[in-house]
């Protein structure tokens, strides 16, 4: 049963984002934005699959240890895709909110992110291996974590402060995210069933994807929302 729901979620899940950011990057007009949401959603998606693929394989045939290599591969990637999501969510706020400058604001997130991708490129984080240690799992997340919490507070101040009702959630859909993730990283090997967060943390990505996706929807036909 779980290998059933799990990979019709995951599925309907990639071929959501994945749609919703081929149609932002085709529709988007020259709205350099909607066309950056658009390229982040596709990335999202395609980053995911290297991780999610091998999984539904793995749950629909042998088992999660016989997949240990190809899960850990993806892993890494779907690591170093997620830093790039939050790169181009950045740049997203920046032409949306047309920020200029902030120089050292762009430095911050150039610094965090590298540190995190370096972090992810260590061996010590055991990617092949089937219990990799929980200590290098913390280490590449504090970046990661530092990261989020500066792109929270970037659409929330901004997103009141211009009264921008379409992303005025924006913030939360990633506080939701890290919120439903942090457990994970810390807990889900001790307590497997902490797994099941990553549901409710799917479902706070497709949110962020949908609310750029209507938004671009609704400056193009302001009685779509």
């Amino acid at each position: 049963m779980q290998a059933i729901v799990e990979t019709l979620f995951d599925t309907v899940y990639l071929i959501t984002v994945i749609t919703l950011g081929i149609l932002m990057i085709r529709k988007s007009g020259g709205r350099r934005q909607y066309k950056l949401f658009g390229i982040m959603a596709v990335v999202l998606g395609l980053g995911d699959s290297f991780h999610l693929v091998p999984r539904a394989l793995a749950l629909c045939t042998t088992g999660l240890e016989n997949y240990t290599t190809a899960l850990g591969v993806g892993k890494l990637i779907t690591s170093v895709t997620m830093t790039i999501f939050y790169i181009l969510l950045y740049y997203v706020w920046r032409y949306r909110y047309h920020i200029t400058g902030k120089n050292a604001l762009t430095a911050v997130v150039y610094l965090l992110s590298t540190l995190r991708i370096l972090l992810c490129l260590c061996p010590q984080n055991g990617w092949l291996h089937a219990n990799p240690p929980l200590a290098w799992g913390i280490y590449r997340n504090i970046p990661f974590a530092l990261f989020g919490l500066l792109i929270i507070v970037l659409f929330f101040q901004e997103a009141g402060r211009q009264h921008d009702t379409a992303f005025r959630f924006m913030w939360l859909t990633i506080v939701l995210s890290f919120g439903f993730y942090i457990p994970v990283v810390l807990w889900a090997d001790a307590v497997p069933m902490i797994g099941m967060l990553m549901i409710p943390k799917t479902c706070a990505y497709v949110w962020t994807v949908l609310i750029g996706y209507r938004a671009m929807r609704s400056e193009t036909d302001p009685t779509n929302t």
